[in-house]
């Protein structure tokens, strides 16, 4: 029985890591698109739908697509209901892998691996690397097929474990519930089904008893939104509720219909393959969930929100003062500029904020808050720059000129503070990772130094938006003092190094962060400069 438990198990780890060679292969082919598509077709629920399905097939993941929707909810561009149309779709995107695996290859397994494995060594192109990153992946995911098929056979011999699988045909509520728990363990749907199919296929499992486990597949896959939205705002919450209320409402009214459900099934696949009648099984149902839920999807949307009530504030990606229709006149659009600026430094200051913050406890949240907002920041820069390059078509005096100029300058020294509050904030999560702890002493420097930095930061981004000469003069002198602390917190640390106090490992971190902060301090002093006319 131990023989039979860890060539099982090996075979799960092969078709779990097979699967991820062939996701990040596929995305790595994709690039950047996968954004891009979120941003276009995501206006309806019916393209979300469709987004949702081509987002799921190429990361083979139902659950990573629906945590790829809060951010973008998040930023204002897309509401619950188009979300929504995104889980839907993700369920069904998620059941192309089930169906690649029920086509009989396994005794071309070889050949994927070497061609894979060739194309991924030898080929110059990324491309081609990629594309044999995928058939490495698919080949080394049907070995683990195998052998999981392979170490399963001999459970036919055991009546005990062969009387339990049948329970779930003449119980379904047994089988959701092994389901869901079989998912949740693995976090991947796509792999339990491989594990139904490799069962099937040996004749431990029949079709009635494999279906009520798929369903809770379906439930379980939902865990990885959920767990990513325990400390997340509302729009998080309500997009893991809709994803799980979506799942377990299906899967209810599919037992209820199971016979007929069954009967389709049977109907639209090929006699005796019950790999091809699982996969179609999967299919099926989430393509009949879909079409069940699509009409009554703003009801659904509400009874969410009612669940999870209360506002967020969602922080708008899209520029808001930018007036396109202003540009003939500078004197009217000039004032647009300005406010959109000072909006995303007050956008950058809060990621500096809230970076800073990370470091003394180095909160998950606190990183990934920093993480989803410089995107939007860098977005930002760039409409800002292309509607001040706009601008600069039309003829203007010499002050707006002057002021056109400055606004140029402090939008490209806005993003550089949002890239050093990114920078930090990827520091502190290495931190995390590798356990990288400071003593009591660096952690109150770096406090000191941090509320200086904040200071410098809020008082000039303030002087810009109101155009104070007294408070760019404070934010310069405030500059002067970061500037003078870090190099004595860094002649400290350097001392605490050859003491022993610190490890080479903190010291690394340690001077990364100090430069980063005083970087934050000079762009800040930059812009305060502008307002008082010395760039």
């Amino acid at each position: 029985m131990t023989e039979i438990f860890f060539a099982f198990l090996g075979g799960l780890a092969l078709l779990l890591y097979g699967m991820q060679l062939m996701s990040d292969g596929l995305q790595k082919v994709a690039e950047d698109r996968l954004q891009r598509l979120f941003e276009v077709l995501a206006g309806r629920i019916v393209y979300g739908v469709i987004l949702g399905t081509f987002v799921a097939a190429i990361l083979q993941s139902s659950g990573i697509t629906t945590i790829m929707t809060v951010s973008m909810v998040n930023a204002g561009l897309m509401t619950l209901k188009q979300a929504f149309g995104i889980v839907m779709g993700a369920n069904i995107g998620t059941t192309v892998t089930a169906q690649l695996i029920a086509f009989k290859v396994t005794d071309f397994v070889t050949v994927f691996l070497a061609l894979g494995f060739g194309m991924n060594i030898l080929a110059t192109k990324k491309k081609m690397k990629f594309t044999g990153q995928i058939l490495l992946g698919f080949g080394i995911m049907m070995l683990g097929m195998q052998t999981m098929g392979n170490a399963v056979a001999p459970l036919r011999q055991y009546p005990g474990f062969v009387d339990f699988i049948q329970t779930f045909a003449e119980n379904p509520l047994i089988g959701l519930l092994v389901g869901t728990v079989m998912t949740c363990v693995v976090q991947s749907s796509t792999a339990t089904i491989g594990i139904l199919m490799a069962m099937a296929g040996q004749g431990l499992i029949p079709l009635e008893g494999a279906i009520p486990v798929m369903l809770g597949d379906n439930v379980g896959t939902c865990i990885t939104s959920v767990l990513a939205s325990l400390r997340a705002n509302r729009a998080a919450k309500r997009v893991a509720y809709s994803h799980v209320l979506y799942n377990l409402i299906g899967s209810i009214i599919f037992i209820i219909f199971m016979s007929w459900f069954i009967k389709f099934v049977l109907y639209i696949s090929p006699e005796g393959d019950i790999a091809r009648q699982i996969a179609n099984s999967h299919t099926a149902f989430n393509l009949l969930s879909t079409i069940i839920f699509l009409p009554i999807a703003s009801q659904f949307v509400a009874f969410v929100e009612m669940l999870v009530p209360g506002k967020d504030k969602p922080i708008a990606r899209k520029a808001m003062f930018l007036d396109e229709n202003m540009l003939s006149t500078s004197a009217l659009a000039m004032p647009l500029a300005s406010k959109e600026v000072v909006r995303m430094g007050n956008m950058a200051w809060q990621n500096v904020k809230t970076a800073i913050g990370s470091i003394a406890d180095r909160d998950a949240k606190k990183i990934e808050q920093v993480l989803e907002n410089e995107p939007i920041i860098d977005f930002l820069e760039t409409e800002i720059t292309k509607y001040l390059t706009q601008m600069s078509e039309k003829q203007m005096t010499p002050d707006l000129a002057a002021v056109h100029t400055g606004l140029l300058h402090a939008c490209n020294d806005i993003e550089r503070i949002g890239d050093h509050a990114e920078t930090i904030a990827k520091k502190v999560r290495s931190m995390r990772e590798e356990d990288v702890v400071f003593s009591e002493i660096a952690y109150a420097e770096l406090e000191q130094l941090g509320a200086l930095v904040l200071d410098a930061s809020s008082k000039a981004i303030k002087a810009l938006e109101t155009n104070d000469r007294e408070l760019a003069q404070a934010s310069l002198q405030v500059s002067r003092e970061v500037k003078i602390l870090q190099k004595a917190i860094r002649k400290n640390h350097v001392q605490r190094l050859n003491d022993k106090i610190c490890k080479p490992g903190a010291g690394f971190v340690m001077l990364e962060l100090l430069l980063n902060m005083k970087r934050i301090s000079d762009h800040s002093k930059n812009i305060s400069q502008l307002v008082l006319g010395e760039f």
